[in-house]
């Protein structure tokens, strides 16, 4: 997927067809069944807020263009009127006041609706607190070698092994509880001297993929793979 970031609040992205395809959606299903359409936004959205940070909270203003070989899709991050009729664009043309949608304001309700318990409120919250990771390794020597390397890091956070086509991907969440910001980063610099840094979608696995590991991925592999003494 080709990501543009054009200002702060609107970016732009292409997904071809064939893209589209290895997510696991048909071509035809994303114009008619309205679930699977959103469920492909979505999931598109979380690859490009991980890739440009670009974290789709609030109303947001969506245009979609079909091309030949995929879709062209252009996102705004908008404000609601005082009155609730309208939605504030701030543009490269300047500012620009649109009617809310009904059918946006559907999926908004969807994604941002009042109804929702505080609980999941709250862990919403935490989950865009924690810096998440996923990485792919070219070999699963290289992931046995990282466990080793990170044996006095254990329980930091979320570590959930993957097969995929083959490859084997690792999805991290790190937790402010047990690391701060400087030492995450120290452990993600140390885990991509042995991995690639990946823009796979962790739904895409979840649906797709073959979970092998689902907690405590670095202490299961130093238990079945210990190191040579």
């Amino acid at each position: 997927m080709e990501i543009e970031r054009i200002n702060e609040n609107t970016i732009k992205f292409y997904i071809s067809y064939v893209d589209i395809e290895e997510l696991g959606f048909e071509k035809e299903e994303i114009w008619y069944n309205r679930e699977r359409s959103e469920q492909l936004f979505w999931q598109m959205m979380d690859e490009v807020n991980y890739r440009e940070d670009f974290n789709p909270e609030g109303p947001l203003w969506i245009q979609v263009q079909a091309m030949e070989k995929g879709l062209e899709i252009v996102v705004t991050k908008a404000k609601v009127s005082k009155n609730g009729e309208h939605l504030e664009l701030e543009t490269e043309d300047g500012n620009i006041d649109l009617p809310v949608d009904e059918q946006l304001e559907n999926i908004l309700d969807e994604k941002f609706g009042d109804d929702k318990k505080d609980s999941e409120d709250e862990k919403a919250e935490l989950m865009e607190e924690n810096l998440w990771i996923i990485v792919e390794f070219d070999e699963f020597e290289n992931l046995i070698q990282l466990s080793h390397q990170l044996h006095d890091l254990d329980d930091f956070g979320e570590e959930t092994l993957y097969s995929y086509k083959g490859n084997y991907y690792l999805y991290m969440e790190f937790s402010y509880d047990v690391l701060d910001e400087h030492r995450q980063e120290d452990v993600i610099s140390q885990v991509l001297e042995y991995a690639s840094d990946s823009s796979i979608s962790v739904h895409l696995l979840e649906e797709y993929g073959k979970k092998i590991m689902e907690v405590d991925t670095f202490k299961q592999v130093r238990k079945y793979f210990p190191k040579d003494v």
